[in-house]
């Protein structure tokens, strides 16, 4: 299927596992770099095993697939302002994403994908990161819906998803439809989610507020949906355009830590 490495499906519907690619052995090829942007359209998430990274690395890594996307919602790293640090411990009293989410979709150009490699993990096997697919979550709404949903769109508030972190801080809003196409595979995606999505428009309120609960409800069903197992120096990459996830957080008072990079999207969400 791929000619620079393997894939085995974790789930029917979303993710897959990847062997025979060592992302921080030298720059990636072409070749390569196509390979997984199309497999990252397939399966939504990426699993990459035994992979020996730095701070360094994984901005080159990132790099190799578009410029890298600040958070607008999260501060960076001091001297790395485009690497967000993944920590907790006994002393946390929250982590981030424990809502399901499409990454920053608040920004007017979303980021592309994420990467995040996993350094540090819960000894007893927690703190995995759930993930669903939004093309399936479409496929299976009944046409009646899905007639109904074309044209509709809605509006997406950072607000919504950091204001407990930050109360004075302004955060981006965007608008996009709920329904959007895939660039690469073409596929329709369902694209609402729970931390992000205020409302939906073009319709009375009450209207939308029932219907965001059921597109919210109906997007992180388990059927296709999966929890992503992290073991240290495992590596994701999930595209944004076409999954939501969750963070787990079953692992109090142990530690985690993880460094992640955005891919900056290059179009709107159409």
């Amino acid at each position: 299927m791929f000619a620079s490495f393997a894939t085995t499906p974790i789930t029917p519907f979303v993710g897959a596992d990847v062997e025979g690619l060592d992302l921080g052995l030298r720059p990636l090829n072409q070749t390569q770099i196509d390979d997984v942007l199309r497999a990252l359209s397939m399966f939504g998430v990426l699993r990459f095993r035994r992979q020996k990274l730095d701070i360094a690395l994984l901005k080159r890594l990132g790099r190799q697939f578009g410029e890298l996307h600040i958070h607008t919602g999260i501060s960076g790293m001091a001297e790395h302002p485009e690497v967000t640090k993944i920590y907790s411990d006994e002393n946390s009293r929250h982590v981030n994403g424990e809502l399901w989410h499409s990454d920053l979709s608040c920004d007017e150009v979303p980021p592309l994908g994420s990467i995040l490699h996993m350094m540090e993990v819960p000894t007893d096997g927690g703190g995995d990161t759930a993930f669903s697919s939004s093309y399936t979550a479409y496929e299976r709404l009944s046409e009646p819906m899905k007639r109904y949903l074309e044209g509709l769109t809605a509006t997406h508030d950072g607000g919504v998803a950091f204001s407990r972190f930050d109360p004075d801080r302004t955060y981006p809003r965007a608008v996009h439809p709920v329904v959007t196409h895939h660039p690469i595979s073409g596929r329709k995606v369902l694209y609402v989610n729970r931390a992000f999505t205020s409302h939906i428009n073009d319709i009375p309120p009450e209207e939308g507020a029932a219907l965001l609960r059921f597109l919210c409800d109906h997007s992180e069903r388990p059927e296709w949906s999966m929890r992503f197992r992290w073991e240290e120096d495992t590596v994701a990459f999930w595209d944004n355009r076409c999954v939501q996830h969750l963070a787990i957080w079953d692992y109090f008072p142990q530690r985690r830590l993880g460094y992640r990079v955005q891919i900056a999207g290059d179009r709107k969400p159409a």
